[in-house]
């Protein structure tokens, strides 16, 4: 059981370090990386023409149970939200926010799926 857990911190770890490049690559500036306010955690907050912008990333090895970005719900979306209101009052930030998913499935071939304001 412990080395199911452990692959599973190592695919979720795998896939946000993909996220930063792919964020990196794109012109992005990441400001922090497993944000926490009380339960809950972003996982990368970055910037880019003066968009704050929240990242929560999805990584499956496969595909096969469905894609990524589906298992983020109405209980995460509620969390993101509480925890970017606290992040924007702590920092003062005042100009335009947005929320993104990053899906990414590594095999057979990696893919990231980046979704651009994902909620509304």
């Amino acid at each position: 059981m412990a080395s199911q857990t452990n692959n599973h911190i190592r695919t979720g770890q795998n896939g946000e370090h993909a996220a930063a490049a792919h964020l990196l690559e794109l012109g992005y500036t990441i400001l922090h990386r497993n944000y926490r306010y009380k339960r809950a955690e972003v996982d990368i907050i970055a910037t880019r023409d003066d968009v704050l912008v929240f990242v929560e990333v999805k990584t499956r090895t496969t595909d096969v149970f469905g894609f990524p970005e589906e298992a983020v719900g109405p209980k995460k979306e509620a969390q993101l939200l509480a925890a970017a209101e606290e992040y924007i009052y702590q920092t003062g930030w005042n100009k335009e926010i947005r929320f993104d998913i990053i899906a990414i499935t590594l095999t057979p071939k990696q893919e990231i799926h980046h979704i651009e304001d994902a909620f509304y």
